[in-house]
């Protein structure tokens, strides 16, 4: 029994020192590929951005004139407006290295720029719309948070309260269509953003 033990422990150890060999070799070979790609990056030269996928404001349709007294919802309208003249891009799923070799080391800046413009922007629409929802105006409120989805958002609140909202409307099918525009997420909030969607589409209202 003492030798059956003994051999047991053997073969888990020899397991075990097997998989974290093979760990530490495909960690050295990713971290290797990294660098490769890394160095081929920052020898691509600045590219036209001419195929990003700028983002337009809608502000013919936001809710400007709703609670202009409140001084929370003005801010928002401000920040918003602040970004009229700049552009806008959703970079979330690429990386600094995607970004150098699609389209130049050059460029890295101002495609930083355009995408902390889109972070602004998304978490100020959220913002707008949860103060306007929290002030009764709901329909009002659908707008900006509306508008955060279809341009990907990610913030996790803005699904949250959209999905509360929708399921006060038993609006079943606009919580699957959250649910698919979450599915194309790429930031680390998609799970829990699913977990939550699925969680209320199956809990009684």
């Amino acid at each position: 029994m003492n030798f059956i033990i003994l051999a047991s422990f053997i073969l888990l150890a020899a397991l075990i020192a097997h998989q974290l060999s093979r760990s530490d070799k495909n960690s050295k070979k990713a971290e290797e590929n990294f660098w490769n790609r890394e160095r081929e990056a920052n020898s691509i030269r600045k590219k036209p951005l001419d195929d990003l996928n700028y983002i337009q404001i809608p502000y013919e349709t936001l809710p400007f004139h709703i609670l202009t007294e409140n001084q929370q919802v003005r801010d928002c309208m401000e920040q918003v407006n602040s970004l009229k003249d700049l552009k806008i891009v959703n970079l979330a799923e690429f990386t600094n290295t995607d970004l150098k070799l699609k389209y130049g080391t050059a460029n890295i800046t101002v495609l930083s720029e355009y995408d902390q413009n889109f972070t602004l922007l998304v978490r100020t629409l959220y913002k707008w719309g949860r103060l306007l929802y929290e002030a009764g105006y709901e329909e009002e409120a659908l707008i900006p948070l509306e508008f955060a989805i279809s341009i990907g958002t990610d913030v996790s609140g803005n699904y949250k309260l959209l999905a509360s909202i929708y399921k006060s409307k038993e609006q079943v099918s606009k919580i699957e269509d959250l649910t698919a525009s979450a599915g194309n997420l790429t930031s680390i909030m998609k799970k829990p953003i699913l977990t939550f969607l699925s969680d209320i589409a199956h809990t009684e209202k």
